[in-house]
Formats: C-alpha cells, structure tokens, sequence
C-alpha cells in the first residue's frame, strides 16, 4: 500500500498558503520551476481570476514525493466569500494545515478554519508563516493561538533568530547543537512543552515520563503521531517559505507525524436508501468505494470530478455504481492533478485523490462503490447562500444559454444556486456575497461565454389580511347569445403564520351547485399569486364560500371562478390587507473593539439583537434582520471592519411590513401597474 498522506492548506485569505504550497513543490522537486503569487505563476493559483487577483478563489489539488511518501496536498482560498471550496477539499484529508501568518496572528478566516476541521474531525496543525517580516511576533502569536485553541497548541518547529535576522528553522525535538543563550533556553522549553503534551496520548509512556524516564527519540516520534491523530496534539510550524526555510521539517512531520489515511478520522456510510450503517476498512483489498469532494466544468474537457478514494482499488477502463443513482459509470480515464495539469494515472488505491474526466453524471458528493459492495457517504452541509442578484443575458441570443451556464456553475459551487423566482418572475442568483457572485458571473462570461447584466433582486414580500372581511360579487355579462351569470358571497379570515391558504364549501341548500364549488376556488387561488394590494402572493387566509346564486342557462365554470375571485379582491379590502417581509437570522463574527458600530448598524437596520457570545477578542452577534436591510451586507460589513468581520445568514421567518416602509413599497406597485396598462 503506498504511504500516503491528506493535507489540506486552509487559513485567513493572505496567510501565505499559496507561497508555502509553492516552497513544498519546490523542496520537494515536484516542480520544474517555482511560481510566484505576484507574477501569476503559481502552480496552484492557474484561474485567470486568481492570477488578477493574485489571491485563491478555487481549491487547487497538488502532489509531491517525499521521502518516500506521495502527499496530496490541497491548496484553498482564505476570504470567506469562497469558504465552500475549502469545506470541499476537508472532504478529501486526514490534516488540516492551518496556516496564520505570524505579523498579522490569528484572523477571522483562522477560527473559521479551525471551526471547519473540528466539525468534520481531522487532525488539525499549524504553520506560523511569513517569519521573516519586519513586524513578525512569533512567540506572541504563539500565545495567542494558545490562548484561543489551547495548550494543545504547541510548537514542533522554531525560528532560528528573529524577523528579518531569522537564519533558520529547526525541530524543538532535534535542535542544532550550535545553539546558545536564549535560542538554547527557547528550544528547551519547547521540546519540554512538547513532549508533555505528546506523552499523554499513551498512558504507557506517560507513566514512564512520569517516572522519570527518557523515552527514546524514535519512541517519542511514534507517540507524537499518536497524538496528532487523537487530537491531543495541534503541533505548530515556523517556516519562511520564500528561503525554504523549515519546509523540509514541516515535510519530514507531515510523513512521519501526520496521519496516515488508515490512522486518520473512520468514514461511515449506509446502505444507499436505508439507514443503515457500513463501514469499510480503507485498504487496498477492500471493496472499493470513493466520494467526488469536487466537480469543474473544463470548457474543453468537459466536466472533471475529483475523488477521495476511500476503500479499496480503481483501475482505468473500469465499471462502478453510483449510490445517488443506482446506475453504473464507466471510468475510462484517471488521472493526477498538479494544478491545471493531469497526468495519466493507470491505478489508484484507498487514500489517494484523483481526477476523473469525462463523466456529465457525476455530481459534488457523489458516491461510487463496487456492486457487490454499495455504500453512501453522507454529503455535507454547506453555508445557504443569501446575497441575492438578478440577472439577465446581456445580448439576446444568450437566452437559451444562460440556464445551463448557471447549472455548471452550481454543479462546480455548492454555495451559488439560481431559480426563476415564482413572485417576481426574475432570474436570481445567490451567493455568499458580492464578491462570490462577480467572481462566478466573470467566471461565466470567460468559460462559457455567457455575459449577463445584474441588477439588486426584488424582495419576495408576501400579503395577508388581520381581519375578517365579507364580500359579494354578482357576475352578469350578456352579448347576444349565452351570457354569464354568478353571484357569490364569502368570508375571509386570517390563519396564523407559516399555515398557508385555506378554501371552506359553507354553502348550503344548494345555493351554489357543487359543480361550480370547485370553479369558486379555482378563482380565488388565480388572485393569491397576482396579489390584491401590492402584487404579492397572499397567505395565511382562509376562505369560505357560504352564499351565492345561479342561473339554469348562463351560469358556467368561468362565470363563477370570476365572480369569486372578484368578491374576494373585495372582501380583502375589508380585511386589512398588509404586507409581509422575509426575515433573516445572521450571525456576525467580528472583533470586539467593532461591538458598538456593528449594533449601531444593525439597529437602523431595524434588526433585533437576540444574543451575544465572546470568544476572546472577537463577538459573535446574533440578531434578526430584514431582508431587505442586508442585500449588501457583505460590502457594509467589510468597509466597516477593514475586512476582519464576517457573518451568515439564513431565512427566519416573515413578519408584517411596518406601515411607513410598506406605503413607498404599495405605491410602487401601484405605478407600475399602472405602466404596464399604459403601455398594453
């Protein structure tokens, strides 16, 4: 079996994961040449938008030998506007890498980080980067990081000297000989401080420590793995990246300390349509199972899916099944990613990250198994997208297109879906903020030449009544040869909210023929979706129909759906008619020292403040808020907190429009009403 080993590179945006990831390949020789963030010649960084940015937007998938083990090592943006990719590629590792530069510590996007790999239960380390900056504070972003995680964080790795004066990096457990003074005092107390925290992972050798024994070196190194794969342990790297400097110390640790894919977090599955439980072994003789952590549409190639192998081997040319479908694939290719490049790969086993080309069916989460052998892996859970823009094609021959443009976009983006919103009969497409969404829209136009015009969505406002209201319609037409005739007479009351729509048969001695009941109904429900006071879908109402008259020749199926619907407009006059608003929950992290601009903000928001929690210097607001106060809440947020405050948001529940804001909202409808019958 080969000795592979899972790292994903995660951390705040501009902590230098790109610039390390490019140090490994270099060290390790799995590069021809170095590329540099700046110049756009990173390996990893090969999106035409990443080389414009010079920043990370799309999880990058790399490999390099080293000391005999193959390391899978996956790259991910830092800004939380792009946080699914990272999520994807956690998917794919035993490691977390958390990378948290030592001038800037520890940032928003490091706790989101740390949150990701608790949550899906691997091992988690750090690497200190940028060392060798003027403002560079490694012992007191060291402190920092233990004061926020724990004393579990521990440094495996020191800087030899300080700032731009760093000459080195060394292994606390294997310090140079030469070493003197303060330097001889730092490493001391580390590798003390490491070995304490390691020795607890195996009573055995704790007790040992305890007793005052030496544990050997190679003993000490095998017990550090344990602990790194427990948990117990979240060893911490120094490295200077652009001089190389304790690269090849974090390698020699990510092949000896961090964990195998045998040693590393159990995946479980269950049978596909039942709950119930399997779990196989992840050896190369086991059925073979795998699950797509990501999916790229290639305008060239096609769609690229690629795979953590769980169990078991794939081979080239070979037929599997997919759980979510019940049918069969046929894996004609395989290959390895260095960035943008593959190269042809025959065989792969349990552990290992493939590319897969060519396979439309393929979706984010999917899970491949043997036939004799089906299992499902549990999909994950992504943030929902609630930044919200609608759009239409820029020319009109993007029409037809534009539909199955956004669908490869949503295939490739967890976060980002679109729909034809039902109530305002727009285009929407949502992300997780404004950037996330121009990000993707350039992404359209450059792949599949699809260019579109955005503006803000409209807010699905709702209508509802507070009162009762009775009403009755006479319908009467008359032109010559059979007429129209229907009266009808209903009530109206509201239903508590979240209940829907109700429709109530009250008539009795035949009032209303049963045959025309149903035409009653059918005309009520025609107005609920074109609204009666602002153009709104109306809910939470019932409506019985107890009265009415009828006509032996001119009554008919139409002339009683207008003659409810009609009483109906009416008695919602009497109703008191309002509008409705989705409401948001959102959760702000930001830190403290924003505490009283951001619940400034929020209360001219008209939000509502439901809870607070502190995690040292940052809060973390919850509240609940209009819709329509947060469209642009990512921008707003970012000015204010310099791009150190982030949030989600999810829908909550509606609520009545306040009279004031709803007045401006209802003469708008009104006057383009009035447009649309100016202009038919």
């Amino acid at each position: 079996m080969p000795d592979i080993r899972n790292v994903l590179l995660i951390g705040h945006g501009d902590s230098g994961k790109t610039t390390l990831a490019e140090a490994i390949l270099s060290v390790a020789k799995a590069s021809a040449r170095r590329g540099r963030v700046e110049d756009g010649t990173a390996v990893s960084d090969f999106d035409p938008e990443e080389k414009d940015r010079k920043s990370s937007v799309l999880l990058s998938i790399l490999h390099a030998g080293w000391k005999g083990a193959h390391v899978n090592l996956l790259d991910a943006p830092g800004y939380l506007d792009f946080i699914a990719e990272a999520m994807c590629g956690i998917q794919a590792v035993e490691t977390a890498l958390v990378a948290v530069s030592a001038s800037a510590g520890v940032m928003v996007g490091t706790r989101r980080a740390v949150e990701i790999a608790t949550e899906r239960g691997v091992s988690i380390a750090f690497v200190l980067t940028k060392a060798d900056h003027e403002n560079a504070r490694v012992d007191e972003v060291l402190g920092q990081m233990r004061e926020l995680f724990g004393p579990r964080c521990v440094p495996a790795t020191l800087p030899i000297g300080q700032g731009p004066g760093v000459q080195g990096v060394a292994a606390v457990l294997a310090p140079p000989p030469k070493l003197a003074g303060e330097a001889k005092t730092a490493f001391q107390k580390a590798a003390e401080a490491l070995t304490e925290k390691v020795v607890e992972a195996d009573d055995a050798v704790l007790e040992r420590y305890l007793g005052g024994e030496t544990i050997p070196p190679e003993e000490l190194r095998k017990t550090f793995a344990k602990a790194v794969a427990k948990g117990a342990v979240w060893p911490v790297y120094t490295v200077v990246s652009p001089r190389d400097l304790g690269v090849a110390e974090l390698l020699d640790d990510v092949k000896e300390v961090f964990p195998a894919p045998a040693a590393g977090r159990r995946r479980a599955g269950v049978r596909p349509g039942t709950e119930t439980p399997v779990a196989l072994e992840p050896t190369p003789a086991s059925p073979f199972s795998a699950q797509v952590f990501k999916v790229v549409t290639d305008p060239y190639v096609g769609r690229i899916s690629y795979l953590r192998i769980v169990s078991g081997t794939l081979a080239a040319d070979t037929s599997v099944q997919n759980a979510r479908t019940g049918k069969g694939e046929r894996i004609a290719q395989m290959a390895r990613a260095q960035g943008k490049d593959q190269t042809p790969l025959p065989r792969a086993e349990a552990g290992d990250v493939v590319a897969i080309p060519r396979i439309e069916t393929l979706v984010l989460g999917d899970t491949l198994h043997e036939a004799r052998e089906p299992i499902q892996y549990p999909a994950s859970k992504f943030p929902v997208p609630m930044v919200s823009l609608a759009v239409e094609p820029k020319t009109r021959g993007d029409e037809a297109k534009i539909s199955g443009a956004l669908q490869r976009l949503a295939d490739e983006d967890p976060c980002f879906t679109f729909r034809r919103d039902a109530v305002t009969k727009e285009m929407v497409i949502s992300g997780l903020s404004q950037l996330h969404l121009d990000v993707l829209l350039r992404r359209c136009a450059r792949r599949f030449k699809v260019e579109v015009v955005t503006r803000p969505a409209k807010i699905p406002y709702q209508e509802t009544i507070t009162a009762k209201g009775d009403a009755r319609y006479r319908h009467k037409k008359q032109t010559g040869g059979a007429g129209q005739f229907a009266e009808v007479w209903l009530t109206i009351e509201p239903r508590d909210r979240g209940a829907g729509f109700e429709f109530a048969d009250d008539t009795t001695g035949g009032s209303i023929p049963k045959q025309y009941i149903p035409s009653c109904e059918k005309g009520i429900r025609s107005i609920l979706e074109t609204g009666a006071i602002a153009g709104y879908p109306i809910v939470d109402v019932r409506a019985a129909v107890y009265d009415g008259k009828d006509h032996p020749v001119d009554s008919k199926d139409i002339a009683f759906q207008i003659a409810a619907r009609m009483a109906f407009r009416e008695a919602m006059k009497q109703a008191k008619p309002v509008l409705l608003e989705p409401i948001v929950k959102v959760a702000i992290t930001i830190p403290s020292r924003f505490l009283g601009e951001i619940t400034g903000d929020l209360n001219g928001r008209r939000g509502r403040i439901a809870g607070m929690d502190t995690r040292g210097d940052l809060t973390i607001l919850t509240a609940t808020v209009p819709l329509a106060e947060v469209q642009n809440y990512s921008t707003d947020l970012r000015s204010v907190t310099g791009g150190e405050g982030s949030y989600t948001m999810e829908p909550s529940h509606y609520e009545i429009v306040p009279s004031q804001v709803a007045k401006p909202i209802i003469e708008r409808a009104a006057a383009g009403r009035k447009d649309e019958e100016e202009e038919g």
